[in-house]
């Protein structure tokens, strides 16, 4: 391997991944418990490796190769807080987040990049969690920093806030900033989706992306207890409903020739969005397959973090890494 390597946690769909490798970063090891997300994975890159098992699970000794790794990333499931709900609901979520700093004791890697909720950087219901993390990280001699960043920021139309912490070897520390945003003006659904949505013939897609101005709200993927896919909560999907788009479903197809856009009449005069468009949304190249059915192909796309977001953490960290930093390709999503 000739640039810096990563291992992935709960790497899911490979969007944190897929930008880091566009930073100039090598995989060493990618982790996911589900199995249809290690398809998703292995479909895209042969060439990584990849592990079907639970983080809580997993015995680093068994892969000596990971050890003295550049970075451990981990986009780990939302952690709820204390105050919403109850301990036993957000148990298995915090246990992730402590088993990926208990990793970081175990394989030493010069960085670690942990993505999850917007309020776990600094609302105050967060704070056992956020203490549990500080005393464990100075203990291994890691400085760190939290922050958000909204991935509409780095080309992605959509409104997905996301909460970061980055922290480093003492040595390293110093010469981190967090990314800028790479775009002055955000992409809007309209033009993030036009082409895609005439490639069925359908002559109203210009008129439709006309008045899709705005970005799109967070993409949710939903719980494994739910029912099928939808984009998102009620707020979600009135939201959706403003651009004359369904959010109560996802759909098979795009739409054909002979569809008749007239949202004034209800959902059924709605346009849907396919999950390939849902990937476009999130930042995902248009090459990039996902493997299983609708549902469980669009859960693996809502739980994503955004490529163009995994690559501007990624030149970030590595920049603190290497300074200054090398220059590397430029990682383009289809949008």
């Amino acid at each position: 391997m000739s640039g810096p390597r990563f291992v992935d946690v709960c790497a899911g769909a490979g969007g944190l991944a897929l930008g880091l490798e566009g930073a100039g970063f090598e995989a060493e090891l990618l982790l996911d418990k589900k199995g249809v997300a290690c398809e998703t994975l292995r479909r895209n890159r042969p060439e990584w490796q990849v592990l079907e098992t639970d983080l809580l699970d997993f015995a680093p000794s068994r892969h000596r190769d990971i050890y003295d790794v550049d970075l451990l990333s981990a986009g780990l499931p939302r952690v709820k807080s204390s105050a919403t709900v109850a301990r036993t609901e957000t148990e298995a979520e915090l246990r992730l987040l402590e088993a990926t700093v208990y990793l970081a004791h175990a394989i030493q890697p010069r960085a670690l990049l942990i993505e999850n909720v917007p309020g776990l950087v600094g609302a105050p219901d967060y704070e056992p969690i956020r203490e549990l993390i500080r005393k464990e990280l100075h203990h291994l001699g890691y400085r760190f920093r939290w922050f958000l960043l909204n991935a509409a920021d780095f080309g992605v139309p959509q409104d997905r806030r996301q909460g970061l912490l980055v922290a480093l070897k003492d040595q390293y520390f110093d010469a981190f900033r967090p990314p800028e945003p790479t775009v002055r003006e955000h992409l809007s659904v309209g033009r993030a989706l036009r082409r895609s949505m005439a490639m069925g013939g359908w002559t109203d897609a210009d008129r439709w992306a006309a008045q899709a101005v705005s970005v799109a709200p967070t993409l949710v993927g939903g719980s494994e207890r739910r029912g099928g896919a939808d984009l998102g909560p009620t707020g979600t999907k009135r939201a959706w409903t403003r651009m004359g788009v369904d959010g109560g479903t996802v759909a098979d197809h795009v739409p054909g020739p002979d569809f008749a856009w007239a949202p004034e009449t209800g959902r059924h005069g709605m346009v849907k969005i396919t999950t390939d468009q849902a990937a476009l949304l999130q930042g995902f190249p248009s090459d990039w397959e996902f493997a299983g059915k609708k549902t469980a192909r669009y859960r693996q796309i809502g739980h994503a973090s955004p490529p163009p977001v995994g690559r501007a953490l990624g030149l970030a960290i590595r920049a603190a890494l290497a300074p200054p930093a090398t220059p590397v390709a430029g990682y383009t999503s289809a949008l």
